[in-house]
C-alpha cells in the first residue's frame, strides 16, 4: 500500500485548486435559483409546488449528463470536457435575465443545470493526479466546490435588493465565462490518466446490478441530494417560517450551505484514514437525529389543568434550528466524501463511469425532493414536513446499511474497519 505521505507532484496541486475554483463557481450557478426564484416566485404568483420545479429543473439536467460526462471524461480527459461544459452554459445563463413566463425559466433552467454535471468530471479527473492514499482527500477538496450554494446566497441577495433579479443570470455569466479560460489557462492533461474506449452508456447503466453501487446511489441521494435539496429550499423557508428578510434567510441558510461543501475536504480525510464505511456509518445516524428534530413542527398544545386551560408553544426557534443545520450540514459534508471513498477503493480503473451513475442518483434527488417538499407543503400546509420527508428517507438506508454493511463489519476499532465486509462481497 503507498504511504499515507507520499509524494505528490506540484502539477496535481495546481489542477487541484483551478479544478475547485471552476466546480464552485458552476455550483454556485447551479443552485441560483434558491436565491432568484424567490422574486420570481412572487412576480408570476406561483405555489409551492411550482415553486420547488423551479428551483429543481436544472439539478434534473445536471443528473442526467453526470452519466455521459464521467464516461467522455475516462476516454478524452477532464481538461477539454470541463472547459465545453462551463462554456456551453454561459449563453443559458445570459437569457435568464430575459425570461418573462413561467416556462422561460424551466427550459433556460434545464441548460444552465448543465453546469451541475462538472462533478462527474472533475471527481475522476483530480483523483488520477494523486496516488490512492490520497485520492479521498483529493476528491474531498474538490468536492468542496459545494460550498458554491453559499457562495450563491451571499453573492445573489445582495444582487437582488441592488438592482433587482435580472442582474443576478448577468453578472453569473460573466463569471462563468472568466472561469472557464482561467480553467483552460491553468489545468494540464496527462495522457496515462485516459482509460482509452470507454464503456458505453447502457454497459454503464448495467453497473446498478452491483450491489454496492445500488447501495451508494442510495447513500448519495441523502447526503447530496438532500443538501442540494435542502439548499434551494432554505431561503424561503426562513422568509415564510420566521418572517425574515431576504439577505438575512440567505445568510443563515449559509450556515447549512457553507459547512456542507467546505468540510468535505475533511471527510476525505477521514475517510482516507478510518475507512469509508465508519464515516458513513455515523453519519447517517448523526443526519437521523438532526431531522428529527427539525420534522417537529410549530405547535400550540393546550393542557386542561387544575387551574384551567394552559397553552404552552412548542418548536424550534431561529437560533436552534440553525444550529442544527448546520450540524446536519457538516454531517452531509462528511458523508458526500465518504461515499465517493467508497468508489475510489472498489472502482480504481473506472472512476467516472461509476461517480457517474452515484453522481446521477445524487443528482435525483436533487431534483425530487425539491418538487416533493413543495407538494407537501401544498398538502398539509405544514413547512416542516419537508424534513419529516427527509428522516424518513434517511431510515431506509440506516436499515439497508445495517444489514448489508454493519452486521457483518467492526464500525468501531481498526483503522481499515470496511475491510472485513469487502471480503464477504463478490468483487466486480
Amino acid at each position: 500500500m503507498p504511504s499515507a505521505h507520499q509524494a505528490v507532484p506540484a502539477k496535481a496541486w495546481r489542477v487541484l485548486a483551478v479544478s475547485t475554483l471552476a466546480f464552485t463557481v458552476c455550483f454556485m450557478v447551479w443552485m441560483m435559483f434558491g436565491v432568484i426564484g424567490i422574486p420570481i416566485r412572487k412576480t408570476l404568483n406561483l405555489n409551492a409546488t411550482e415553486f420547488g420545479l423551479l428551483t429543481a429543473m436544472p439539478v434534473l439536467t445536471g443528473s442526467l449528463v453526470r452519466v455521459p460526462l464521467g464516461i467522455w471524461t475516462d476516454r478524452f480527459g477532464g481538461r477539454i470536457v470541463m472547459t465545453l461544459l462551463m462554456a456551453a452554459t454561459v449563453p443559458a445563463i445570459w437569457l435568464m435575465s430575459y425570461a418573462t413566463q413561467y416556462w422561460h425559466f424551466i427550459v433556460l433552467g434545464m441548460f444552465v443545470g448543465l453546469a451541475g454535471g462538472s462533478f462527474s468530471v472533475g471527481t475522476p479527473y483530480v483523483a488520477r493526479w494523486f496516488p490512492r492514499s490520497r485520492q479521498g482527500f483529493a476528491m474531498g477538496i474538490y468536492g468542496a466546490g459545494n460550498s458554491g450554494a453559499a457562495v450563491n446566497k451571499f453573492v445573489a441577495p445582495a444582487i437582488v435588493v441592488a438592482f433587482g433579479w435580472a442582474v443576478v443570470p448577468q453578472v453569473y455569466a460573466a463569471i462563468m465565462l472568466g472561469a472557464t479560460v482561467l480553467f483552460w489557462m491553468l489545468s494540464a492533461s496527462d495522457p496515462a490518466h485516459l482509460v482509452g474506449k470507454s464503456v458505453g452508456f447502457a454497459e454503464q447503466l448495467r453497473t446498478l446490478k452491483d450491489p454496492r453501487v445500488l447501495r451508494y446511489c442510495q447513500y448519495y441521494s441523502i447526503v447530496f441530494g438532500g443538501y442540494v435539496a435542502i439548499s434551494l429550499w432554505m431561503v424561503q423557508y426562513y422568509v415564510g417560517e420566521y418572517g425574515l428578510d431576504i439577505r438575512i434567510a440567505a445568510l443563515l441558510a449559509a450556515c447549512f450551505s457553507l459547512p456542507g461543501g467546505v468540510l468535505r475536504a475533511a471527510g476525505g480525510w477521514l475517510s482516507d484514514r478510518y475507512g469509508a464505511h465508519s464515516v458513513t456509518w455515523w453519519v447517517m445516524w448523526v443526519c437521523w437525529i438532526c431531522l428529527f428534530l427539525l420534522s417537529y413542527p410549530q405547535t400550540d398544545l393546550t393542557l386542561l389543568t387544575v387551574n384551567g386551560p394552559r397553552t404552552f408553544h412548542i418548536g424550534l426557534n431561529v437560533y436552534s434550528f440553525t444550529a442544527l443545520m448546520l450540524v446536519l450540514g457538516i454531517a452531509m459534508a462528511f458523508g458526500k466524501a465518504s461515499v465517493f471513498k467508497y468508489i475510489s477503493d472498489d472502482y480504481p480503473r473506472n472512476i467516472g463511469a461509476i461517480s457517474g451513475v452515484v453522481g446521477l442518483a445524487g443528482g435525483l434527488g436533487g431534483f425530487v425532493l425539491p418538487v416533493m417538499f413543495g407538494a407537501l407543503m401544498d398538502l398539509t400546509g405544514i413547512r416542516s414536513s419537508a424534513f419529516m420527508l427527509m428522516y424518513g428517507v434517511v431510515w431506509v438506508s440506516l436499515i439497508w446499511m445495517y444489514w448489508t454493511e454493519v452486521r457483518a463489519t467492526q464500525v468501531m476499532g481498526g483503522l481499515r474497519a470496511r475491510t472485513a465486509n469487502l471480503n464477504l462481497e463478490t468483487k466486480s
